[in-house]
């Protein structure tokens, strides 16, 4: 025996409801973790930045205190993430360890200089900063050089910024594509209950008392599919921290919950004003023209 009609129709019912969903879930996926990424742009840029090392050589006649004084200067500087001092020995010991052979026993001396490792804060680290701190060290009486690669500083920057704008691309693009596919979604799933919203019409209901039941549901649905965006989200960072722990240390928690909350407000939004859009379209059309 048959299935009763309203059975059937339920069933139809559900399916759509969570097609809905499925859709609005994975168009706000897609968008969220570009918003991810686009957030912590600055963030990965700047570790990257503050990886850029300018070694400060010292003359072989410069006093301990003079050494002392500098390091303390160039630790206190707001431009400084850090300085280490690499002695002479140290430094031989590093290289000879990396040649696998130590070059002293051939040369007869070490003909390496005292340095200090400077690494700047990510906001100073751009050709004009750096050859501006590197000509002040360079001043001092004690100081041989400062070695720094120029070039891949200014490629560095470069290749952040077109980075950056490219990323700004993608987001605005998905986001545009995100808002026309849920729009969509939720037009063909009103359009199958046009006649319902016609005869509730027709039978003396406001527009506001017809509009507000499907504005409810469809963002409530919205709502539903932005939550099952943000667990895929967090499932794959933390799938993706197993494997790049380091990653952790780039990616804040505010980031993250910043990127749910974005989430969340774009399906309540997009949600919210495309039903109000679709159900008006509908209460406006004559009746002529439903079918």
């Amino acid at each position: 025996m048959g299935k009763p009609f309203h059975v059937y129709q339920r069933k139809q019912l559900l399916r759509s409801y969570v097609s809905v969903v499925v859709s609005i879930g994975l168009v706000l996926f897609v968008v969220g973790i570009l918003g991810l990424l686009v957030l912590n742009t600055q963030r990965v840029a700047q570790h990257v930045k503050e990886q850029i090392v300018l070694t400060v050589f010292l003359e072989d006649l410069a006093k301990d205190v003079e050494v002392e004084q500098l390091q303390t200067m160039l630790s206190l500087a707001p431009f400084t993430k850090s300085a280490t001092f690499i002695s002479k020995a140290q430094a031989a010991h590093e290289h000879s360890a990396e040649i696998g052979e130590d070059f002293m026993d051939f040369l007869g001396y070490n003909p390496l200089k005292d340095a200090v490792d400077l690494r700047l804060k990510g906001e100073y680290v751009n050709t004009l900063s750096v050859d501006s701190i590197s000509t002040i060290i360079s001043n001092k009486s004690f100081v041989s050089e400062v070695v720094y690669d120029r070039p891949l500083i200014g490629l560095l920057n470069q290749n952040i910024e077109r980075i950056s704008f490219l990323l700004l691309v993608c987001c605005g693009f998905f986001l545009v594509v995100s808002v026309l596919l849920i729009n969509n979604s939720i037009r063909l799933s009103i359009y199958a209950k046009r006649m319902v919203i016609k005869t509730m019409q027709l039978v003396g209901a406001r527009k506001s008392f017809i509009r507000r039941p499907f504005v409810r549901k469809y963002v409530f649905m919205g709502l539903l599919g932005a939550l099952l965006a943000c667990v895929n989200i967090w499932w794959l960072l933390q799938f993706t921290l197993d494997y790049v722990p380091t990653l952790s240390e780039l990616m804040g928690i505010q980031t993250v919950l910043l990127t749910f909350a974005g989430v969340i407000t774009l399906s309540f939004v997009i949600t919210a004003l495309s039903a109000t859009i679709a159900t008006q379209r509908y209460l406006n059309l004559k009746t002529d023209y439903l079918y």
